[in-house]
């Protein structure tokens, strides 16, 4: 009777095990519910797998190379900057439209070709840097067989994204979707981006401060939001604290200057032909600044970005009294391409708001549409985002649940 019941018990114990692997293989992420057919400015934190040039990293995502380079305030002006080769396992801040596509936030304008050697895990985990998952790839492109690629298939890539109406706590903000490393905590990221525990918590509907390698966050970025007329084409434009954006048609670019929220724009150094961009009835050129110390305060006057449309760049001449003169802007130290990455940042517990450093390559994550009533968890501030957390097992998991069963399996019939 004793001898029976052993391989009743291994298969006891060893189910204990595959349940144990399957919540420490799961990973997390956020997921914000949506209704309608806005878009939005977003960023994605990617780390490189390899040497890549800037317009290849671009061709990865499908975004314009110049924009990745502003959006990390990388000098433009250097000559060929696009095909400037960035090493392996830089953090980059990866600017992409944010769409509601099956009545969530994602991203479905990136298409991957596939190439010899390629598997849907190593395209998610390494080419895409854990910011997708196999079985999230394989879905969106109904693939029947992921063991059966063909070179040059072209595959739909779904990225993580959120847009929390471009707001967090009331003020204007970006999303940042990280993928967590082995060495973060969630007091390191908040230090890194300027936040706090309990706003990255109440965004991610999080129910404590823990967080695994592969988990995705969402992470509120202080921003400048325009102003901009509705008919403008780059209306709702929002730049994220410390880094540049470029509009009508490279023509303007765009700052939010540090620790400030106004939008401060000019004349991009790119050669591209532009309609004029002189305020009316004044001799100011757009990003001019006048100011005048009066008896009565200073008088200041500014000749502003007011959006693109039909091809004309719209300027706006705004005259104020200020009590007193304000000080020049402070922006965001542009950057030199850079060629290698600095080694006092390769173990970084988190990346820096204004350069960011290299970051592992996480586990892939896994994530469900969730209910669009969402929780938000205690505290949660008044117009403050929170979005749905899913979870799902990584497919070791799997693997391991099958080669526990199996030995279970092989123990009982030894035993009989």
């Amino acid at each position: 009777m004793k001898n029976a019941e052993k391989p009743i018990f291994f298969l006891f114990v060893s189910l204990i095990l595959a349940s144990s692997l399957v919540y420490t293989a799961t990973a997390k992420s956020t997921i914000e519910p949506c209704s309608s057919n806005d878009t939005c400015n977003s960023l994605l934190g990617y780390t490189l797998y390899t040497d890549l040039k800037v317009s290849e990293v671009a061709s990865l995502f499908q975004v314009d190379p110049i924009s990745v380079l502003l959006a990390n305030a990388i000098d433009i002006s250097y000559p060929d900057v696009e095909n400037h080769i960035l090493p392996s396992k830089l953090f980059l801040k990866i600017p992409i439209t944010c769409s509601c596509v099956d009545g969530i936030r994602k991203s479905v304008s990136t298409q991957y070709k596939t190439r010899p050697s390629d598997t849907l895990g190593s395209i998610a985990d390494s080419v895409y840097g854990g910011l997708v998952s196999s079985e999230q790839i394989q879905e969106a492109n109904s693939v029947n067989d992921p063991s059966l690629l063909d070179v040059g298939t072209s595959l739909v890539i779904p990225l993580p994204c959120a847009c929390f109406n471009g707001t967090d706590n009331s003020l204007p903000a970006v999303y940042l979707s990280y993928v967590v490393r082995e060495i973060d905590t969630l007091v390191g990221i908040a230090r890194r981006y300027s936040t706090t525990i309990t706003d990255l918590m109440n965004v991610n509907a999080m129910g404590g401060p823990d967080v695994s390698s592969g988990d995705i966050l969402a992470v509120p970025l202080s921003a400048c939001a325009s102003k901009f007329p509705s008919y403008a084409t780059d209306f709702g434009l929002i730049v994220p604290n410390g880094s540049y954006a470029l509009a009508a048609g490279h023509c303007v670019q765009c700052s939010c200057a540090l620790g400030s929220r106004n939008l401060y724009c000019e004349p991009a150094s790119l050669a591209v032909s532009c309609s004029s961009m002189q305020c009316r009835n004044s001799n100011l050129m757009l990003g001019n600044i006048t100011v005048l110390q009066s008896s009565a305060g200073c008088n200041v006057t500014t000749c502003d970005y007011n959006g693109f449309a039909n091809g004309t760049i719209l300027t706006m001449l705004t005259r104020s009294l200020q009590p007193r003169c304000p000080r020049p802007q402070q922006f965001a130290p542009l950057l030199a391409p850079p060629d290698t990455v600095p080694k006092d940042l390769m173990y970084a517990p988190a990346p820096s708001p204004d350069f960011d450093g290299p970051g592992s390559i996480a586990s892939s994550p896994r994530s469900s549409v969730l209910p669009s009533s969402g929780g938000s968890f205690p505290g949660n501030p008044a117009n403050g985002p929170a979005g749905s957390v899913s979870t799902a097992s990584s497919s070791i998991s799997h693997f391991c649940i099958t080669f526990l069963i199996s030995i279970a399996s092989f123990s009982f019939v030894f035993s009989s």
